[in-house]
């Protein structure tokens, strides 16, 4: 990890001074994205869009409205109206409460405390608005996550790949971009972070190659939190 830190100070010019690490949500702290994947897939089946669950995964972090405009023209044309927009978020949401079995990635509480315990703030960026989810996050992780340092897809214009919840997020931190360290397990989750000038680790706990977080340009990258965990040195 430290060859990964000096690598960074160099490239941006600046001294990684760690006070909060941001985490996303879906494949980060929860095991929720073969659930987000398979209905994803169902719902635009229905809509004879092509997409596959792979596609869900290198698209997640999108709000829902960006996912389904990222597919809907090649069919149509045309972006889908606000009515469809919401049709189809909400057929996707009505088939993901039906299916998920939400658990919480494994040994990420500890990393949470190991965080915690370092005196370093804690943030959630999620494009998710899936409030299912949203509504866990003290249940499984108690004391972990607070209300002011929560970046969801109901606070943002733009959302994922764009760097506004990241920036957003430094914002309400007080922070510069090289006091954060962002954990992502998504692609355009990594470009979104990278887009905000933050070092960022890839924890790839899905179906992706680690080349499609590393392209996007994740500092690091490893294949489950408890190697992250192993690696930590803040």
């Amino acid at each position: 990890m430290q060859r990964a830190v000096n690598c960074y100070n160099n490239t941006n010019k600046t001294n990684l001074n760690p006070k909060a690490v941001l985490f996303d949500m879906d494949g980060v702290l929860f095991n929720s994205m073969p659930y987000h994947a398979k209905a994803w897939y169902e719902t635009m089946q229905q809509y004879g869009l092509d997409f596959t669950e792979y596609d869900a995964y290198l698209n997640e972090g999108r709000t829902g409205e960006s996912t389904i405009n990222a597919f809907f023209p090649q069919k149509y044309n045309r972006n889908a109206t606000a009515e469809e927009v919401e049709k189809i978020y909400q057929i996707k949401s009505e088939i993901f409460n039906r299916i998920a079995n939400i658990q919480p990635i494994p040994h990420i509480y500890d990393f949470l405390l190991k965080v915690k315990a370092a005196g370093l703030m804690i943030f959630l960026v999620t494009g998710s608005g899936q409030k299912s989810l949203l509504e866990t996050l003290n249940k499984n992780f108690p004391n972990i996550f607070h209300p002011d340092r929560m970046i969801t897809a109901y606070d943002v214009k733009y959302g994922k790949p764009h760097p506004e919840p990241y920036l957003m997020a430094l914002k309400k931190g007080n922070l510069s971009s090289n006091e954060a360290i962002v954990i992502e397990n998504a692609p355009l989750g990594v470009r979104s972070a990278v887009a905000a000038n933050i070092f960022t680790i890839g924890v790839n706990t899905g179906i992706l190659r680690d080349e499609e977080l590393l392209n996007e340009g994740a500092n690091l990258v490893y294949p489950s939190v408890k190697e992250l965990i192993d690696s930590w040195i803040f």
